[in-house]
């Protein structure tokens, strides 16, 4: 149940971030690219974590070491997901939003990967996967919402460098 607390008030949370963030960018201009794969990802995320944790509670929760392996672990992804968010300052939303003429952001997390957010998605998977003793829903749910991350950084970056192209700099 601690899990479950956790992983949901973090989620109301970005939810929360996300909704103000997706706001501004709209105020400033910006678009969203045909193709993402948002809506298939809003009801995804949160059942995956509904899953493991019912297959957790079913099959009485995991050994110590494999809780504590992935509460660091969840830590590490949320320190990841928590520094995306702020170097990516309002530019940070659920859905892909690209203002024009805003720059590429490369300070923070991104100037070491082109997708920290995402690597810090996959993170949170597996971390509750752990914590929860998810053996069969955990990889799947790493493994499906893995999929919709393929297809949501190609839409993300085709995103990107359209509007690089067209205005010269991009956020």
């Amino acid at each position: 149940m601690i899990v479950a607390v956790l992983v949901f008030l973090a989620m109301a949370a970005e939810t929360a971030r996300s909704a103000r963030n997706e706001r501004a960018q709209r105020a400033r201009g910006g678009v969203e690219p045909a193709g993402d794969v948002y809506n298939m990802m809003r009801l995804a995320y949160p059942a995956a974590f509904v899953a493991m944790i019912a297959e957790g509670a079913a099959r009485g929760g995991p050994s110590r070491a494999w809780l504590i392996a992935g509460a660091i672990l969840f830590v590490a992804a949320k320190a990841l997901k928590w520094w995306a968010i702020a170097a990516l300052g309002d530019c940070w939303t659920f859905r892909v939003i690209v203002v024009p003429g805003a720059r590429l952001v490369t300070s923070g997390p991104y100037r070491l990967l082109r997708h920290p957010n995402y690597v810090a998605v996959v993170g949170e998977l597996v971390a509750v996967a752990l914590m929860s003793g998810a053996v069969v829903a955990g990889p799947l749910a790493a493994i499906g919402f893995g999929l919709l991350i393929v297809k949501r950084i190609a839409v993300e970056d085709r995103a990107l460098e359209d509007a690089a192209r067209a205005h010269g700099r991009r956020c």
